[in-house]
């Protein structure tokens, strides 16, 4: 039967699977486990597994990077499957590299492990022994298979005698490159997680030229010849050009951007030509121009003569008056504004690929990927990690790997002999990465697309915060609600809250409503303190607000929180000491907020306890558009707050928090936790004092936190708020809710502050 090969999905790669259309399969009386010969170019054997849903009839077979080479086949390509009859094998002899130390019963360890894989001789297998360390990209020992008995291809059974070889994998694969054997690539698709559809329209612009020109020609069209991936450091660039050449079988050429400049004159730009000559000789061929940024940037800023004459060999390299035959150029940078425009028009650059931070799924590939070859315990739950890991990218995951698979070793390091030239097998076989390895790991490591302006998620819940119920609702509404279901905004045509500001007396939670808000929708978090945005330098203020944006722009969904944004907000006309600063910085929050580049979930949330100081225009619809009052809380309420700080307290039983509430008239949350606080301080002072410091471990479990003892504390602390501050902050919230025009000299709602 003729079937379309199709990549494998990322966590089933590089067990010799193919994975059939269940459609096809039945029609070839295949089930899950028989063997398959999959014919291109050449032949390769692989084991059935059962195919995807979503693959249903339309004959698809899915096969990795290494089966592809095998076959001789590429993505899209038509083969021919049919049943094979595959021998068990008896015997085979298996080479390791040359730098792999290992004592003792190995054979038996890898027998197991690729127990039901079809071999056959001169084949490399990645075997799982790595643990995340060896390099490389798909994380394991690359193990020569040097022969077989029955000759051919023969499948591993739990009875076949596993010998290792004397010789080390290097030496057979240099004799079998000698004899043309084919060399397993080492990026394949299935190593890539997260970038589905950047792989997709790479492939479009460099796959399809080169494999199918007449398409092109039937057209009338030119192929593209230039490709741009740019996107935070990380996140694949690199990996996807190496993916791209291997997959293709096309002369690839890596051009690092610093390696071709040179102090003397015309000779960067006759490096550059060589390169593009080189390269034609050989067509269809690739050339990966990494960090394009260092030999390209805008001329009229360059410092430099040289990197301008570069610039202009490489436009007319590009697209000069001579052909450039069927050569494509792939440019990699995270810095794509600092590259010359002329670069970046068609017939050069042709298409800019933004490859992006993941997202949750996304992540959930890259660990698949990164994980695949690790002996990972039980209680590993990849989802749990995709979820937790906010920010991070392609590398950083990498590094997650990595760490984790060394607090492994950590835990085995007593047991080996470092001054053995080879380790224990039996060690080997004993290594497993658990949960509380990879959590270890995850300490260690920061996100590098939000490193600059990193804040851990916040770890407080809704339950943390106390009362606020009215509150709570309107910021999950805001907030939530659109990254949740944004089906229901679509349908009903209606674009989320672009920014909430939360005004009230101090103390009240705005800040801690903030954090549970952060940490219930699941977002990035970037947090900015209002005054350290203020430089004094000019520009300097703005450039920091801009970053901020595009940050969160880059890694959404993310929350942005200005804490006191009446520093850095203030009434436009009124600041005449600052030299215009803070004018300058409402100027870019609003055009942030509200300009012609449009904010992708990304919310702003802001807090002040003085409203009246900053500027109006802020305040308008679609920009912080939802003014959330954040009260004094009643009785109610404050029976809430007390319970939640004196949750883990050993209150003694005469303890009423309804009577604490009924008394804490004027309080606000930061003074009932100072009373709690007080209380338990009281507590603790009056045990110490009756104790001896030696009974004090035996005697902890029976203290108690006494109504006297809040009776106390409620004579230290008191209220923040007065009746007359509250009253203004509810006038303010009538103002808000009217449609009266702001006074903006300060009127009567400044008046009423001073």
């Amino acid at each position: 039967m003729k079937l379309t090969v199709k990549p494998l999905k990322q966590k089933d790669a590089g067990r010799r699977l193919a994975a059939i259309d269940r459609v096809a399969a039945e029609e070839l009386d295949l089930s899950g486990g028989d063997y398959i010969r999959i014919e291109g170019d050449s032949t390769g054997i692989a084991r059935v597994w059962p195919g995807y849903p979503e693959d249903d009839n339309t004959g698809v077979v899915r096969i990795d990077g290494q089966l592809r080479q095998e076959a001789g086949v590429g993505i899209d390509d038509r083969v021919t499957v049919e049943p094979a009859d595959v021998e068990p094998a008896e015997r085979i002899t298996i080479a390791l590299p040359q730098q792999f130390g290992i004592r003792g019963n190995i054979g038996s360890m890898i027998r197991d492990k690729l127990s039901g894989q079809p071999v056959t001789q001169g084949q490399t297998i990645r075997f799982p022994l790595g643990l995340g360390l060896m390099g490389g990209g798909s994380q394991a020992v690359p193990l020569k298979i040097a022969s077989t008995s029955p000759t051919g291809t023969v499948v591993i059974t739990d009875s076949t005698e596993v010998e290792i070889s004397e010789k080390p994998a290097e030496q057979i694969a240099e004799a079998q490159e000698a004899g043309g054997a084919a060399e397993t690539p080492d990026v394949a698709y299935e190593d890539i997680g997260g970038l589905d559809d950047e792989l997709e329209q790479v492939r479009e612009m460099i796959e399809l030229p080169m494999r199918h020109p007449e398409l092109f020609k039937r057209l009338g069209i030119e192929p593209p010849k230039g490709v741009l991936l740019h996107g935070p450091p990380g996140t694949g660039k690199t990996l996807i050009a190496k993916a791209v050449a291997n997959e293709i079988d096309a002369h690839f050429q890596t051009l690092s951007g610093p390696e071709i400049m040179s102090k003397y004159y015309g000779e960067s730009e006759e490096q550059l030509r060589e390169v593009f000559e080189e390269a034609a000789e050989n067509a269809p061929a690739i050339i990966f121009m990494d960090e394009l940024d260092s030999i390209a940037p805008k001329r009229e800023e360059a410092g430099g003569d040289v990197e301008r004459r570069v610039v202009a060999q490489l436009l007319s390299l590009m697209d000069g008056l001579e052909e450039r035959g069927e050569v494509v150029v792939i440019g990699a940078t995270n810095r794509v504004d600092a590259i010359d425009p002329a670069l970046r028009r068609g017939g050069r650059f042709d298409r800019e690929i933004e490859i992006g931070v993941p997202d949750r799924d996304g992540r959930k590939e890259i660990l698949q990927v990164h994980t695949r070859n690790m002996p990972l315990s039980d209680d590993i739950d990849i989802d749990e990690y995709a979820e937790t890991t906010h920010g991070f990218v392609g590398a950083d995951i990498a590094s997650l790997a990595k760490e984790a698979g060394m607090n492994a070793i950590r835990r085995i390091r007593p047991q080996i002999d470092l001054e053995e030239d080879e380790i224990d097998a039996e060690i080997l076989e004993s290594i497993e990465i658990t949960s509380r390895d990879m959590k270890e790991a995850l300490k260690g490591i920061e996100p590098s697309a939000l490193r600059e302006v990193f804040v851990e998620v916040p770890d407080v819940t809704w339950n943390d915060v106390g009362g606020l119920d009215d509150t709570k609702d309107r910021l999950r509404e805001t907030i939530q609600w659109p990254l949740d279901y944004p089906e229901v905004f679509e349908a009903m045509d209606m674009e989320s809250a672009k920014g909430v500001l939360m005004y009230g007396p101090p103390g009240t939670g705005k800040t801690l409503l903030a954090k549970a808000v952060a940490n219930e929708s699941e977002s990035n978090f970037i947090s900015v303190k209002g005054p350290e945005l203020l430089n004094k330098f000019v520009g300097e203020s703005e450039k920091g607000v801009r970053e901020v944006f595009s940050k969160a722009r880059e890694n959404a969904p993310t929350i942005i929180f200005f804490d006191e944004i009446d520093a850095i907000a203030t009434e436009r006309g009124r600041n005449s000491s600052d030299s215009g600063v803070s004018e300058r910085v409402v100027s870019q929050l609003l055009t942030e907020l509200d300009g012609l580049e449009t904010l992708e979930d990304v919310v702003v949330i802001a807090t002040t306890n003085r409203p009246d100081l900053i500027d109006s225009a802020l305040l308008r619809p679609g920009r912080l558009d939802r003014h959330v009052h954040v009260p004094v809380p009643d009785e109610e309420g404050r029976r809430r707050i007390f319970e939640v700080h004196s949750g883990h307290k050993p209150l003694a039983d005469d303890v009423d928090l309804d009577e604490l509430a009924s008394r804490t008239e004027g309080y606000v949350g930061a003074d009932i936790e100072a009373v709690c606080r007080e209380a338990s301080m009281n507590a603790s002072r009056e045990f110490i004092q009756s104790v001896s410091p030696e009974e004090v471990d035996d005697s902890l479990g029976n203290v108690r936190v006494t109504m006297a003892h809040f009776e106390e504390a409620l004579g230290e602390v008191h209220p923040s708020v007065t009746d007359e501050t509250r009253e203004r902050y509810e006038e303010i919230e009538q103002r808000f809710r009217s449609s009266e025009p702001r006074d903006d000299s300060g009127g009567e709602l400044g008046r009423t502050f001073q």
